[in-house]
């Protein structure tokens, strides 16, 4: 890592918004130099105000020997690093550089962002993917599970930056590797969210305390951190987004090719693909992943009161 006015190193960083403005924060937290680049400017603010540089063009990067990026889906990470790709095709980095895709993309586009990365860049830079679980609670506190594709050598370059953002950080293989991983957390994620959605309206329409329910099942077997963090929500009917449901649906799709490609069949994983792709068209996609259960409560003829849409 590059050392720069005495902090821990520099890092480029690419996303500022939901996730990637905390995950920033962190790595200034922990002694990082962060370069960061956000579409919109709003995000600016609470970066420059942790002590982050704004840069006007990602081709900024070029020196740079870490580049994180936290954007929604890899077309966009694509179209953000294309000025980076032509700086380096102009002028290769000097030394090795990694480009850390850190957002939920598909295990089989990401190859093919590695291979476009390693030609323009003359073999000198290398993606690894390494998207991540815990939400936005989880990039504030710095407790991310982050899971890693990478080589060996890259992995363990890179572990002082990922720790900074993470509590549990693995390699599970090489480049797809992380974001196969995160398809199948996906996948779990989203029909535990589903089901939990389909609970308590069954409990709501037979007259049970839904709070009550969910408190004594959190205390058993059914107890897990997706029922912690969207219970309350689904109760409350809050579902200011922490991160918008309709990437759910994207992230299903990548577990579909995946299983088409290794020729398994997951039922869950279709039917799950029916609930968010039902959720989209019904334009609740733009809402917290629990808004599932509004979902739901449509289906079911309960949706009859407005739920709550913005904290005041």
């Amino acid at each position: 890592m590059t050392r720069d006015n005495g902090t821990r190193g520099t890092a480029g960083f690419v996303g500022l918004g939901l996730m990637g403005g905390p995950m920033a924060n962190n790595l200034l937290a922990a002694g990082w130099r962060v370069r960061g680049w956000n579409r919109s400017p709003a995000a600016y603010g609470p970066f420059e105000a942790a002590g982050g540089e704004r840069i006007a063009s990602v081709a900024e990067l070029a020196g740079v020997g870490t580049i994180v990026f936290m954007l929604p889906d890899l077309p966009m990470i694509e179209e953000a690093a294309a000025p980076l790709l032509s700086a380096w095709a102009a002028s290769p980095p000097a030394e090795r550089t990694r480009v850390v895709v850190m957002s939920s993309v598909s295990p089989v586009a990401v190859k093919r962002f590695g291979a476009a990365v390693d030609r323009a860049s003359a073999g000198r830079a290398a993606v690894v993917d390494a998207p991540v679980s815990g939400g936005r609670a989880g990039a504030e506190a710095g407790t991310l599970a982050i899971m890693v594709g990478a080589e060996p050598a890259d992995f363990d370059a890179l572990g002082p930056v990922l720790r900074a953002m993470g509590a549990n950080v693995v390699r599970l293989g090489a480049l797809g590797a992380g974001s196969l991983a995160k398809a199948c957390n996906q996948l779990i994620v989203g029909t535990t969210a589903a089901a939990l959605a389909e609970a308590a309206v069954v409990a709501e329409a037979e007259g049970l305390d839904v709070g009550e329910l969910f408190g004594v099942l959190s205390g058993g077997l059914a107890g897990s951190r997706v029922m912690d963090q969207l219970a309350p929500r689904m109760i409350a009917r809050d579902y200011t987004p922490t991160g918008p449901a309709k990437f759910m649906l994207k992230d299903l799709r990548f577990v579909e090719a995946a299983a088409a490609e290794a020729g398994a069949k997951l039922p869950l994983a279709e039917a799950a693909l029916e609930v968010f792709g039902e959720l989209v068209a019904a334009e609740l996609g733009d809402l917290d992943l629990a808004s599932v259960h509004e979902l739901a409560r449509r289906r079911s003829g309960l949706a009859a009161t407005p739920f709550q849409e913005e904290q005041p």
